[in-house]
């Protein structure tokens, strides 16, 4: 049986590889969003004001690439929450939160800029919106670093995911948007890889972590969620964006369920032998409720 010393080093240096990992494959996507911004269809708004027949695309990517800034600008708040979360726990941690900053940091950008300069959203209303959910703040539904990292996984891939979905709904009425969101995604890649296999790690050296596992997939909700109209955005988002609840099922829970290996992981721990059980028949659930949804 590993003492805590050695368990803790073994742990550090896992997470070390998988982050050195992260950097080399991260210097080779590195990128600057003005690249990916269409600046010819800029107009001045004094000399030609916004109004809604200016919009080119559908209501529901419209919807969902401004739902995806409203969350993406709230970075501040998610950089202060895994800060506080990770400190006193290992550097390399903090370390991984310093470059996921710097890499999250254009996101909202890109996306703002792209709406602006295509002109599909009214600028006061969107720079509204924007400062209403900054002010209103986010704070992290879990305290621990392993839940942390629990949430992140599941939260980056749904973003990754997110994305994809939606370029696939925007290319044929905007090309130049699905290149967009195709590159955003691949930053959610490299960030969900890190802690998918951070957390892989937790449950390498410690299976008893699937109790965490349980509770975070089983009460997961997106940062987003308090933002002005969410349910109503998630509503339109399903409708015409591509993303929808059985999207969320097989292309993010079925998904995370197999890669850490929940059906054949074997805890010590009673407690975490009933989560894993319960964690496996809220699966269930959720994959007849997505086979019905499937199939109306």
């Amino acid at each position: 049986m590993l003492l805590l010393s050695e368990h803790n080093a073994r742990l550090e240096a896992r997470l070390r590889e998988l982050y050195d990992r992260h950097r080399e494959q991260a210097a080779n996507i590195d990128w600057s969003y003005h690249e990916y911004i269409p600046w010819e269809l800029g107009r001045n708004f004094k000399k030609e004001p916004w109004s809604e027949d200016q919009q080119t695309i559908p209501d529901g990517i419209q919807t969902a690439i401004e739902t995806a800034l409203l969350t993406e600008v709230n970075l501040p708040w998610f950089t202060a929450g895994l800060s506080t979360t990770f400190r006193g726990s290992f550097q390399v941690l903090q370390d991984f939160v310093h470059t996921w900053t710097a890499e999250e940091d254009q996101h909202s950008n890109l996306l703002e800029t792209y709406l602006l300069v295509t002109r599909n959203a009214n600028p006061s209303q969107l720079h509204q919106l924007r400062k209403q959910v900054v002010e209103q703040g986010w704070t992290p539904d879990y305290q621990t670093p392993i839940e942390t990292m629990i949430y992140t996984t599941i939260q980056e891939l749904a973003t990754m995911v997110f994305y994809m979905n939606v370029a696939k709904a925007a290319q044929s009425h905007d090309p130049e948007l699905a290149v967009l969101l195709r590159r955003l995604a691949k930053d959610e890649t490299l960030h969900y890889t890190f802690y998918r296999d951070a957390v892989k790690v937790h449950l390498e050296l410690e299976p008893n972590h699937v109790q965490h596992i349980a509770d975070v997939i089983m009460n997961f909700r997106m940062p987003g969620i308090h933002m002005p109209n969410f349910a109503e955005r998630e509503k339109q988002i399903a409708k015409n964006a591509n993303y929808s609840p059985v999207h969320y099922f097989r292309q993010v829970v079925d998904t995370l369920i197999e890669y850490w290996g929940i059906q054949s992981l074997r805890p010590s721990s009673t407690e975490a032998e009933q989560s894993r059980l319960k964690l496996l028949a809220h699966y269930d659930r959720l994959r007849r409720i997505a086979d019905k949804l499937s199939r109306m």
